[in-house]
């Protein structure tokens, strides 16, 4: 169960983030003296996954020209096109003629730290002999996570954006996943969710539903979703803050 290979989806219009996202992918924002996937890039590296799949929309070659081969991170970036936008589940199934064992997922917009998150994460699924491990964390809107219902370390049930009300719990999944290859079946299984995209979420829910053995595991740290221009400035303040920049 080594996980070599990882997945970083980067096909999102960033909408949330206009008018910055009209002129570049949200993905290439900048984190301090960073592009923030470039954390992603690296956090992949240190966990020692050699293979990153990036998974893009027909307009952003603007990732390809920033990341290049990877040769200068350490690694070696395969870009894959997702056609339509059809949702994360979507773009993750993109990737499945290059992947070929177990595999990690971090979101290409998300801001981690320290960055050892990842190979924890993934020495824990190695460890819990899992087909899905979530990272999740204690989240104050839990209308923009996954939130999950949970029996020991086992997910019982996870949905996508509830309302506050409506929410089980608030542990909510926070971009990062280690899946095994079964996932791609269960993503085929998945039927069409709002404005007809394939989330994550459900294919999660057919994993669970199929009996295997689904997990999470709480990540300590920061972890900032730069989907608004707030959050990008959050980001930069705690970079610059605790990272020892200036």
């Amino acid at each position: 169960m080594l996980v070599t290979q990882g997945l970083i989806p980067a096909a999102g219009m960033g909408t949330r983030l206009g008018p910055f996202t009209h002129a570049i992918p949200k993905e290439l924002l900048p984190v301090g003296e960073k592009a923030v996937i470039e954390h992603v890039v690296e956090a992949m590296q240190l966990a020692g996954i050699e293979e990153i799949v990036v998974v893009v929309s027909p307009h952003k070659h603007g990732i390809s020209d920033y990341l290049g081969s990877g040769r200068r991170f350490g690694v070696n970036l395969t870009y894959v096109v997702q056609d339509e936008p059809l949702g994360l589940a979507n773009a993750v199934l993109s990737g499945e003629h290059v992947i070929d064992g177990s595999f990690a997922v971090v979101l290409g917009d998300n801001f981690f730290h320290p960055k050892s998150f990842l190979g924890d994460l993934i020495s824990y699924h190695i460890a819990k002999r899992a087909d899905a491990t979530l990272g999740v964390a204690d989240v104050e809107d839990v209308t923009r996570h996954g939130i999950i219902t949970v029996q020991g370390d086992r997910i019982k049930d996870i949905i996508e954006k509830p309302m506050p009300e409506k929410a089980p719990s608030s542990l909510g999944s926070i971009g990062i996943y280690v899946f095994e290859p079964d996932l791609f079946d269960a993503i085929r299984r998945t039927k069409p969710g709002y404005n007809g995209e394939y989330q994550l979420t459900d294919s999660i829910k057919v994993l669970i539903e199929l009996g295997k053995n689904v997990i999470y595991k709480k990540i300590d740290g920061v972890h900032i979703d730069v989907g608004t221009p707030k959050d990008l400035v959050w980001a930069n303040n705690w970079h610059f803050r605790y990272c020892g920049c200036e």
